[in-house]
């Protein structure tokens, strides 16, 4: 059972104060009462955790934004023309239409409708691999300077201080 629900039954069924309670638990007053306020409205339902995610956006794309850049995208693409983000941003400027969204919107945009198609993760493997030896002691590099700087190699080899 959760802390909610042993709180508010506490309150309810036990008969103590909210005061007492919130001593009890070590929690406010305050929100004792809140969930005592959401038992009497909702049942033990409303005392289930809630969403803290906002329920509107005042600063999301509006729809009919959305609905042109995906216009644009198709349009583009039938054309046989650039149609990544950039290029959809230049034509919304285009059309007047103020303001215009980020590139990153537009990309995330017609990254959301499933338009974009992903590029693989991993290169594809190839019969030649870079850095395979042909013989087990196959020498790849030989280089005529010294692999550290002279300053070092001195302190190191003092044969070589000359």
């Amino acid at each position: 059972m959760s802390t909610a629900k042993v709180i508010v039954l506490s309150v309810i069924e036990q008969g103590l104060t909210k005061a007492e309670t919130a001593r009890k638990y070590d929690v406010s007053w305050r929100w004792i009462h809140t969930l005592v306020q959401r038992y009497e409205q909702h049942g033990l339902h409303g005392l289930e955790p809630r969403s803290t995610a906002p329920r509107s956006n005042s600063r999301a794309t509006p729809q009919p934004v959305k609905t042109r850049i995906l216009e644009l995208r198709t349009e583009l693409q039938d054309a046989g023309l650039d149609n990544g983000p950039v290029t959809i941003a230049w034509h919304l400027e285009h059309e007047s239409l103020t303001p215009v969204p980020a590139i990153s919107t537009i990309r995330r945009i017609i990254t959301n409708a499933g338009l974009v198609t992903p590029a693989p993760r991993k290169r594809p493997k190839s019969s030649l691999r870079r850095f395979e030896a042909e013989q087990p002691n196959e020498t790849w590099q030989s280089d005529s300077r010294p692999l550290a700087p002279r300053r070092w190699q001195q302190h190191r080899n003092p044969e070589l201080a000359r």
